[in-house]
């Protein structure tokens, strides 16, 4: 099977600047604050050195928090692996540094973020529209000591997210105020190194409005295993005001990111099988990109015993250059087939919403009327490139692409085993793409979640609601065959959430998720496509375990069966639809100086293409990491990835391709590789 993109035969369009696109205030409407002052629904209980109790919180067994000192025990390699520590999550890659990651989740391969919703401090990381795949989710700007608590939620069950998170939403938090001001000076092979320097300073208004200033910088270089290096440059600044408290109070915040990198794409299978490539060698050296991110961002909150007003917004400035080539010599045997997807956007939003609560005794309500906007004004296109010099557009777009929000939540504790939500959000979404047709879309999606106990430590979830993923505005106002504008997706999940047994949290997730339009990765044209309809059902089971203090286990396991619907010859298998995904780890923190943990993670099989006649293959990692803390201050921490060594595949696709002197294209398996073991020596310094 050889899909390939529609999008590389069009002719190219130049359009005419459109009028004026939605203009939004800054300054007049803020981002929310985290919290609610008195909220019954909200309240939590932290143990130290545990994970935060979820038991009498969470709407469903997919809701989760990650706080700051779980992150920080985690190994990564690149920032964008801190969603793993959603169960369940994987993230991958398949072109080096730089390039935004690969997301697995729930039976999906999410290509480069399609079905995840991200936020970083309530901006949208996804780009709709993007050059090279819907929903484009680049983390790299993200600076993980920062990282106050990671946010979850699966499932298309929650008003509030919409676009993007019917297979789940992730939402980062960064600190406003840090303990202690902080240093970090990291060496590694491969070529890795960073330095970060992080602080905070009070500024204090008067007495009874204390702020403070927060500031980072980061700089990043690594070159990984490949033959020819990545060459990975990464420049990282935040500067944060931030007053009062988080429910009442303002934050503004500004950061910048820059990065540069060349690029070690997919190789076919064939070529290392024949001795002409090894694992971490190339084909073309002139692969690679640069991308640029500038955000203004400003939080506003108050709250009281019977209300709570948020508003957030932000203004996103955002480049990409892209150079890939995964064909080789396919279309043009003398040129090559390298292409270039630049982008270049400004993406501006705000959202608003304001809660009235109270309760009487066991019972307890609150009601959420929310109003979310968000513009995108994008130019790309798509170019036929050798060694980064044009030779021809393919095409070149102005897209303009607007949506305006509506929601409501209502939340309502019935009694001490029952509780419950439900909301429904109305979404419109304008498309324009230069002088192609505009295209105008409604859709209202509600949802509802009931929780029943707790009874032993123990209560059930019941859960369904409707989503929605939006489509390429390309592809959506295209004349022929257009694509639908908001591709519906439905829900269904049962779970249950445990801690009968002293020092176990157990979840267990039994859910189904159809959609109405899959979104499918073409792995030989870099992008996406809108497919046909597909069903998934699957199986979650995460366990944390602390049989004592110095010791914590954790266990992540899950299950997916994916399948297209409707009938088709081609078969229902859904290329890269990943079937299962297992996390292990043990963290240790016995007294002493000594710390240390241990992560096993199973990447399971998946097809490649839709008769299921080629599959990728499981792979395992370990990695690990020891820390020695000299004193309060100072610790010396190495970490290890990929300690086994093993030569497994970071990911697989299955296209035709011709390297250079072949006669004719053949299909094949194109693989990138897992980075060979490697080591990272990091002093932490507190001052």
């Amino acid at each position: 099977m050889n899909s390939r993109c529609p999008e590389r035969r069009l002719p190219t369009v130049r359009a005419p600047l459109p009028p004026p696109a939605l203009s939004l205030a800054l300054a007049s409407l803020l981002a929310a604050a985290a919290a609610h002052a008195d909220d019954p629904f909200m309240q939590r209980v932290l143990v130290e050195g545990a994970r935060a109790s979820q038991v009498g919180v969470a709407d469903s067994a997919g809701m989760g928090s990650v706080s700051q000192r779980q992150l920080e025990a985690r190994t990564i390699y690149r920032p964008g692996e801190l969603l793993e520590a959603t169960p369940g999550l994987v993230a991958s890659q398949h072109s080096g540094e730089g390039k935004a990651n690969q997301f697995y989740l729930r039976g999906f391969n999410l290509d480069h973020g399609t079905d995840l919703r991200t936020t970083v401090d309530g901006m949208p990381v996804n780009q709709r529209s993007h050059a090279h795949g819907q929903g484009w989710t680049d983390l790299n700007f993200i600076i993980p000591e920062l990282v106050a608590r990671l946010d979850y939620n699966k499932g298309p069950y929650n008003a509030s997210t919409g676009d993007f998170s019917s297979a789940g939403a992730t939402a980062i938090n960064y600190s406003s105020r840090l303990p202690q001001d902080r240093a970090n000076a990291t060496v590694g092979q491969d070529g890795y190194g960073r330095v970060m320097l992080a602080g905070s300073r009070d500024a204090d208004v008067d007495a009874d409005r204390p702020g403070a200033w927060l500031y980072a910088l980061e700089a990043v270089h690594n070159d990984g295993p490949f033959t020819r290096g990545d060459n990975y440059r990464k420049l990282n600044a935040v500067l944060r005001y931030s007053a009062s408290f988080a429910n009442n109070g303002y934050t503004i915040t500004a950061m910048a990111y820059r990065g540069k990198w060349n690029a070690t794409d997919q190789i076919p299978q064939r070529a290392v099988d024949s001795g002409l490539l090894g694992r971490f060698d190339g084909i073309d050296p002139t692969d690679g990109g640069q991308a640029q991110r500038y955000s203004l961002s400003a939080a506003w909150a108050r709250s009281d015993d019977k209300q709570s007003t948020r508003a957030s917004a932000y203004i996103i400035n955002h480049r990409l250059e892209l150079f890939s080539n995964f064909t080789y010599f396919l279309d043009d045997p003398v040129h090559g087939d390298q292409f270039a997807q630049p982008d270049r956007r400004v993406t501006s939003g705000f959202e608003a919403s304001r809660s009235w609560h109270d309760h009487m005794d066991d019972l307890a309500w609150s009601t959420t009327l929310g109003v979310q906007a968000q513009n995108d004004n994008i130019f790309n296109a798509l170019q036929h490139t050798e060694a980064r010099r044009m030779l021809e557009t393919v095409r070149a777009d102005h897209i303009v692409e607007s949506s305006a929000t509506l929601y409501l939540q209502q939340r309502l504790r019935a009694s001490a085993w029952l509780r419950g939500e439900a909301g429904v959000r109305l979404d419109r979404y304008r498309f324009a793409v230069g002088d192609a047709r505009r295209v105008n879309d409604t859709l209202a999606s509600p949802g509802i979640s009931l929780a029943f106990g707790p009874w032993t430590r123990t209560e059930f979830y019941l859960n369904a609601g409707r989503g929605f993923h939006s489509n390429d505005a390309r592809g959506v106002t295209q004349a022929r065959d257009p694509a639908t504008p908001l591709a519906r997706s439905r829900g269904l999940e049962f779970g249950l959430r445990s801690e009968a047994v002293k020092g176990l949290q157990s979840v267990l997730a039994i859910y189904r998720l159809d959609f109405d339009s899959e979104l499918v990765y073409l792995g030989d044209a870099g992008s996406t496509e809108a497919g046909r309809p597909s069903r998934r059902y699957g199986i979650e089971f995460s366990n944390y375990y602390k049989p004592a203090k110095w010791l914590s286990l954790d266990a992540d396991l899950a299950f997916a069966r994916g399948r297209f619907r409707g009938g088709n010859p081609a078969g229902d298998r859904i290329p890269g639809a990943v079937q299962g995904v297992a996390q292990l780890a043990a963290t240790f923190t016995p007294a002493g100086p000594w710390s240390g943990s241990l992560r096993l993670r199973w990447f399971g099989p998946r097809p490649l293409v839709e008769d299921n006649a080629v599959r990728s293959k499981a792979s395992a990692t370990v990695n690990g990491r020891l820390a020695y803390k000299f004193d309060a201050r100072t610790t010396l921490e190495l970490e290890g990835f990929n300690l086994a060594n093993r030569q497994v595949s970071a990911i697989d696709y299955y296209y035709q391709s011709r390297l250079q002197g072949e006669a004719a294209a053949r299909e094949d398996i194109h693989f990138h590789p897992i980075e060979s073991r490697s080591f990272r020596l990091s002093l932490n310094s507190a001052f």
